[in-house]
């Protein structure tokens, strides 16, 4: 049965399938690692593209490389549901942003992108997406829904193991999807921002999380050049898979060609040559 979010894959590898009964929680089928990304490329384009008048963040500038490797690997956007695999649809990123004037209390909904964007409409909707947020959060879906989930005394309790039910058979309406920041193709969190390290950040058990980027301090990371070491500035993203979704392998290529777009950021300029659809549909 197809979601409003993802159509229901029956072609799968038959090992996958297993796992999903196996690793019936996705805090069970997480895989963590650090990538280690190389400041310099990064550094020398946005201040190339600041000359130029155009202000590009490093939170803009990751999306992209990401939006892109997805459009070319689109197992990435796949998702576990009920120990069922689905092709995501659409393509939205959860953020937190922090309100106006309040050092601790942020607001989290989340960003509508497309395969085609190229880096400067990523870096469009991110601003937009920020400054609303932070000028009025209770606009956003996620605080409406709080709302009307606190409005009457038990309504909590109920309200949310009815949606997690909804879910679960994917009878949940698309508007309440919409809603909410559990159901994304990515998470992400700039921990930089607050000057703090990268974590590895659980995928949520609920909705249909399956990847996890947490963007930390930089670094100066050891490699070796010729003979001798040297130590380069990088910017550590903590990553969290569903390992349910894709193979080891498949993940280790995708994100090879992901730092490959953000040591050539120049190629995100212009949209994808062809935007990959799940060979499983």
């Amino acid at each position: 049965m197809n979601r409003g979010d993802g159509k229901r894959l029956k072609n799968v590898d038959p090992m996958y399938t297993v796992a999903s009964f196996i690793m019936d929680k996705r805090y069970d089928a997480m895989n963590m690692i650090t990538l280690d990304l190389p400041l310099e490329p990064m550094q020398e384009y946005l201040n190339a593209k600041r000359k130029e008048d155009v202000n590009i963040s490093h939170m803009a500038l990751i999306l992209s490389a990401y939006l892109r490797t997805v459009a070319e690997y689109p197992l990435l956007n796949r998702f576990i549901m009920n120990k069922r695999p689905y092709a995501r649809n659409e393509f939205t990123v959860a953020m937190v942003v922090l309100k106006a004037g309040h050092a601790d209390n942020g607001t989290m909904s989340k960003m509508w992108f497309n395969p085609e964007d190229t880096i400067f409409d990523v870096n469009n909707t991110i601003n937009k997406y920020v400054e609303e947020n932070r000028a009025t959060p209770e606009n956003n879906g996620t605080e409406k829904l709080i709302k009307i989930l606190l409005s009457l005394p038990g309504l909590l309790t109920v309200g949310v193991a009815i949606i997690k039910w909804l879910d679960r058979h994917n009878l949940l309406p698309k508007a309440i999807i919409d809603m909410s920041p559990f159901h994304n193709s990515l998470v992400i969190s700039n921990l930089a921002s607050i000057r703090t390290n990268h974590i590895y950040h659980h995928c949520y058990e609920f909705g249909t999380s399956s990847v996890f980027f947490t963007m930390g301090n930089t670094r100066e990371v050891p490699k070796r050049k010729g003979k001798e070491i040297v130590f380069e500035k990088c910017m550590p993203l903590g990553v969290v898979m569903d390992e349910r979704i894709c193979s080891g392998s498949y993940f280790a290529i995708a994100f090879r060609r992901f730092k490959h777009y953000l040591t050539h950021p120049e190629l995100l300029e212009t949209p994808p040559v062809e935007v990959l659809k799940d060979p499983d549909l």
